[in-house]
């Protein structure tokens, strides 16, 4: 067996920065305690889902990398001996990016990613605030275990998943802010889609996925909790409250990744020749 024990941090977020910071640090250090090796923060956890609404002030919520969010997560690193995954709103030269930073449990930057895909819908205004990140799909190392971090709308591009699984990775996390958008006229079960989506991933992909979502009603959006972690087949090992405060904190067996690739052949048995058009330009619109 090859182990190791992970944990998700799913919060209620409100308007005041500090204080969402010192309820995540409360938590990690809950799931430190609970044997958590790697822990990982939902998208923008310190502040509101600001991308809901139009023409909101930057710098408001933008920060560098030598900001009060990083400096605290890189002592909490430190002091509790994890590796964190902390996402932010970064400002760099200029730009701003939806950013995941990954921190060593000696409280150094090991790297970070930028999300690359990013969507303008209602509710959803990301195009305003957020570049096109261009990082590449990272993978990551700690404690013999290689992982990579995908944000939110990256949850639903089967080629992100598949780019992150060739390069190495055992584990894709996907930090999220997503919910139900109130007096909307959506057809169907978004919160379904959204896991089935990544259920599938894990499949085809032979690995485990790991979503982390925040709970409450900010604005116009519900937001619907429910984060998970699938193993390689898409069994759900453990499921959060879609109301509650968590940490969820899973123990698994890394070994599951090769028993399900070699057994189905899901990647050996692709055929690259076959998907010219998948890496084909398309005209974007835009926003």
């Amino acid at each position: 067996m090859k182990t190791v024990t992970i944990a998700l941090i799913q919060t209620r977020v409100s308007e005041n920065i500090e204080s969402n910071i010192a309820n995540t640090l409360k938590m990690i250090e809950r799931s430190a305690n609970k044997g958590a090796q790697i822990i990982a923060l939902q998208e923008l956890f310190q502040t509101p889902y600001f991308p809901q609404w139009e023409n909101i002030n930057k710098d408001d919520y933008a920060e560098t990398l030598k900001g009060f969010t990083v400096s605290m997560m890189r002592e909490a690193a430190k002091r509790l001996s994890i590796t964190l995954i902390v996402p932010i709103y970064e400002k760099k030269n200029g730009k701003y990016f939806n950013t995941a930073l990954v921190i060593s449990k000696k409280g150094k930057l090991i790297g970070q990613y930028q999300k690359t895909h990013i969507p303008y819908d209602p509710g959803f205004y990301e195009k305003e605030y957020f570049e096109e990140g261009n990082s590449g799909y990272k993978i990551f190392s700690a404690d013999g275990v290689k992982f990579a971090v995908l944000i939110c709308y990256d949850q639903w591009f089967p080629e992100a998943a598949r780019m992150a699984r060739l390069s190495g990775a055992e584990i894709i996390f996907y930090p999220t802010a997503i919910g139900n958008i109130r007096d909307s006229n959506e057809e169907g079960d978004w919160h379904d889609a959204w896991e089935t989506v990544q259920r599938g991933h894990a499949i085809s992909n032979s690995l485990y996925v790991a979503a982390i979502n925040r709970i409450g009603c900010e604005g116009n959006i519900n937001f619907w909790g429910q984060s998970f972690v699938s193993d390689p087949f898409g069994k759900i090992l453990k499921r959060a409250s879609a109301t509650r405060q968590e940490a969820l904190v899973v123990e698994i067996d890394l070994e599951k990744n090769n028993f399900y690739a070699e057994g189905w052949g899901f990647l050996d048995n692709r055929r690259p020749d076959t998907y010219e058009k998948i890496a084909s330009s398309i005209k974007k619109k835009t926003k």
